[in-house]
């Protein structure tokens, strides 16, 4: 097997590996949703910016609405996602806080690190070295979005390319445009 291949199955496997060490429908949460339940409140993370440095989440929920992109270098769906994450932030970035979450499933911090010299983005990438995010998230794949309102409840959740992040951010109340 060559080495990009290899690559390729074992990004796979681990990817697998985040369907099954995240936890199923919670209790009570509606068909559509994914992942973390629409009310939840989450617990207050700690996680490391990929290029140094710490951040406490808890800085953010409950104080401002939280958008939460949980990505990997190797994620199509990502790729795809990029230009809407993009637009979102430019429009509402000085209203919601915009993270990327880098789980550490088939690539390192060095491999995202240098990714996003390439493709750097405006708002901070932190890496989940331990998976904790991925847990409390309950987060079934890449490209999954999660977004918590002013009072720290999660408003949306959402996976794949075609999310229509204008439209769930301009949900928020805190978060509307005024054109």
């Amino acid at each position: 097997m060559t080495p990009d291949g290899f690559s390729r199955l074992a990004a796979a496997a681990l990817a697998v590996g985040i369907l099954l060490a995240a936890p199923g429908r919670a209790a009570g949460q509606a068909p559509d949703e994914i992942g973390i339940g629409r009310g939840s409140t989450p617990s207050p993370l700690v996680l490391e910016k990929v290029d140094g440095g710490r951040v406490d989440l808890g800085e953010y929920f409950g104080r401002r609405p939280v958008l939460l992109e949980f990505w990997a270098t190797w994620c199509e769906n990502c790729e795809a996602l990029h230009p809407r994450m993009q637009e979102a932030h430019a429009r509402y970035g000085d209203r919601v806080a915009f993270f990327a979450i880098a789980v550490a499933v088939g690539q390192s911090r060095r491999s995202v690190r240098l990714h996003l010299e390439k493709r750097p983005v405006a708002y901070p990438t932190l890496w989940d070295g331990t998976g904790q995010a991925v847990r409390e998230f309950r987060t079934p794949a890449t490209s999954y979005i999660v977004i918590l309102d002013a009072g720290g409840r999660v408003a949306y959740t959402g996976m794949g390319r075609d999310q229509d992040l204008d439209a769930a951010i301009r949900a928020l109340p805190a978060a509307e445009d005024d054109g």
